[in-house]
């Protein structure tokens, strides 16, 4: 997984299409590789070039103004479609840290989790304004869950507590578990000594 993620600030990029699926985040014909290097150059691969292969010059991701945006608003039920974890292995590795959207499909939100890119569910409101108002700096304070907006406003938005955890310190959940080894070793020693001594008194008797 990257490295740990306590605050996103960046200008957003904006794509209003809604049912964006996976599909049409990476296609198909490219998960054939395991390593997420380097799939960021697929991301949105049939909307960024042109049929000769040339970059789509109207695509937003390829407007100069968009350069170095690390924030993605994008449509109703972002996500949607297959499981495959080379949507957000894409998105990561095209430089996007954060997806907001008013709606976000469950299984890639849990992916977009476990490796590195924050998923922001807002109310439908504050999404149709924030795809009306491309380019504007948002700072995304995972701590505090919270989205904060240039005039001022901020607003909640969900994040469970392991989620957070592995996000701010950049581990995956596997990863969370490993560094847990040395205290759960001690757990289990304890455990087992008070079975052992429960059982003695229980024999004693």
């Amino acid at each position: 997984m990257s490295a740990g993620i306590s605050e996103v600030v960046s200008r957003t990029v904006v794509l209003r299409e809604r049912n964006i699926d996976t599909d049409q985040i990476i296609p198909a014909r490219f998960l054939t590789t395991t390593q997420r290097q380097g799939l960021g150059k697929f991301a949105f691969n049939d909307w960024r070039y042109l049929a000769d292969g040339a970059p789509n010059p109207e695509f937003e991701l390829n407007k100069p103004a968009n350069a170095g945006a690390a924030i993605l608003v994008a449509g109703r039920n972002f996500g949607c479609g297959s499981s495959r974890e080379h949507a957000p292995w894409a998105l990561t590795d095209l430089g996007l840290r954060a997806v907001i959207s008013s709606e976000i499909a469950d299984i890639f939100r849990s992916n977009s989790l476990k490796n590195g890119l924050l998923p922001v569910v807002v109310e439908q409101e504050l999404l149709d304004e924030l795809l009306e108002r491309p380019g504007i700096e948002l700072r995304i304070d995972v701590r505090e869950r919270r989205l904060h907006l240039p005039d001022g406003r901020s607003v909640q938005f969900p994040l469970d507590a392991f989620a957070q955890t592995c996000l701010i310190e950049g581990v995956d959940q596997l990863g969370y578990l490993l560094r847990q080894l040395d205290a759960i070793h001690v757990y289990e020693q304890r455990r087992a000594a008070a079975h052992n001594e429960s059982q003695e008194q229980v024999h004693a008797r």
